[in-house]
């Protein structure tokens, strides 16, 4: 299968930064086969022409940190700092079934589909006894949308009676929790190069899991070949609680447990030092950057400028739908530059180190720079065609400025290994009334499950 697209503005984001104000890209059985300036070659033969006049072309974004399952309770806990929104959506989430999350996570991952994202790194961690298989719903509505998934196996050790946050009935013992990842990854994880699932493994955050199960997983991953996720510094309430218990920095803690390295990848990372900037840029330890639900939890701003200088691989995530109800990912880009120019000036992010985020920086925390984030022949075939004709970015002479700093455009197309996500800003695979309707069904019976008035 041979697809052309001809006429569009393009945005590579490789090494170089190349840039083409009117060229092509064509994509061959999954791959990109060639990507250059004006037309394709005359007499190529193609099953499909796309005319990409008025839009701009750039990778398919990657989303390196969310929770799906959260779709179903959003607008929750509105004024509450990270711990104590935590403490109020714990017993909601407790409540959680397999049809819940299976219809939860495909609309987040529509919604994700929509604002451009082809990869979607999602962070389960909640398992209550009788709930089903979660995440094997949460995969099952990957394979529906059409998008890749890292499922981020999670787990929870330290109960409320340990000093954790969570309650003691929505955690698991040390023992069941490194099974039930090895049995995730012995099921789904799929090494090969063009995989659609792959599984991390993620105990959820220093406050919810102990020191043993840190230390195991991080043993586990390695052992297994995969990839290693946490929460770590979002806010200084972890901070003053690690130093308390530890003695420790949240980064000094994960550091004596084997967490720092080219393997992990951290979400959030706001509260840093000096010397924990270095240390995560010397490692080329990743950080997942959620400007978003950030803001929304109060939870401060994160170095995003320092972070990338020092040399850690930074994406972007939108979070779980409960501190973000946008939950979309390319929407971020703009939240991204505006929160980091906060912090360090006008300067301090530019609209194309925005999109490097959103792309080759996702695609390195995920461990897949070689086969995403930039458009570039033998690469995965993971696009995104967006339409700029419209009076929102008319007049913006610079197509990656007018992507990052107007409004979300519309999406012409969105591949992913070749194979239509979105066209004509429609899904291909699932219609919005459906998962709006199951969405809201959902959202409801789990309302009536916690008590909720709604």
């Amino acid at each position: 299968m041979r697809t052309v697209i001809e006429g569009a503005a393009i945005a590579t984001v490789d090494a170089a930064g190349t840039e083409h104000a009117e060229g092509h890209l064509v994509v061959a059985d999954g791959l990109i086969d060639s990507v250059g300036a004006g037309p394709a070659p005359a007499g190529l033969l193609a099953d499909r022409r796309v005319d990409g006049r008025g839009c701009l072309l750039t990778p398919g974004l990657v989303n390196t940190h969310h929770h799906l399952y959260q779709w179903a309770t959003r607008g929750l806990a509105q004024q509450c700092d990270l711990f104590h929104w935590l403490i109020e959506l714990y017993p909601v989430w407790a409540r959680l079934d397999e049809d819940i999350t299976r219809a939860a996570a495909t609309a987040g991952l529509y919604r994700l589909a929509r604002t451009g994202c082809t990869t979607a790194a999602d962070h389960h961690y909640v398992f209550p006894e009788g709930g089903g298989d979660l995440l094997g719903a949460t995969i099952d509505a990957a394979k529906a949308v059409g998008v890749r998934l890292h499922a981020v196996r999670g787990s929870m050790d330290r109960g409320e009676s340990a000093g954790g946050l969570p309650p003691d009935s929505l955690v698991e013992d040390t023992d069941s929790a490194l099974a039930g990842t090895q049995a995730a990854i012995d099921r789904w994880h799929d090494p090969d190069r063009a995989a659609f699932v792959r599984v991390a493994v993620g105990p959820c955050s220093p406050f919810s899991v102990t020191s043993e199960l840190m230390a195991g997983a991080a043993e586990l991953a390695r052992a297994a070949g995969v990839r290693l996720h946490t929460h770590l510094a979002e806010t200084l309430d972890e901070e003053k609680q690690c130093v308390a218990e530890f003695g420790r920095t949240p980064v000094e803690y994960v550091e004596t447990l084997g967490w720092l390295g080219p393997d992990v990848w951290l979400a959030h990372a706001v509260h840093l030092s000096d010397g924990a900037v270095r240390a995560l840029g010397a490692t080329r330890t990743g950080v997942a950057h959620c400007p978003t639900s950030n803001a929304r939890l109060g939870a401060g701003i994160a170095r995003v400028a320092d972070l990338v200088a020092a040399g850690a691989p930074v994406g972007l995530g939108a979070d779980g739908a409960a501190s973000n109800e946008d939950g979309g990912l390319g929407v971020e880009l703009r939240q991204a530059t505006y929160l980091a120019r906060l912090r360090g000036g006008a300067a301090a992010l530019d609209a194309r180190a925005a999109l490097r985020l959103a792309t080759m920086g996702g695609a390195a925390c995920l461990g897949r720079q070689d086969e995403l984030g930039s458009l570039e022949p033998g690469k995965l075939a993971d696009l995104a065609l967006w339409r700029l004709t419209g009076v929102e970015h008319a007049g913006i002479a610079d197509p990656v400025a007018a992507l990052v700093f107007g409004s979300l455009p519309p999406l012409k197309l969105l591949l992913a290994g070749g194979r239509a996500v979105i066209e004509d800003d429609e899904p291909v695979r699932v219609t919005d009334s459906d998962v709006a309707r199951d969405l809201a069904a959902v959202s409801a019976v789990l309302a009536r499950k916690a008590g909720l008035t709604r």
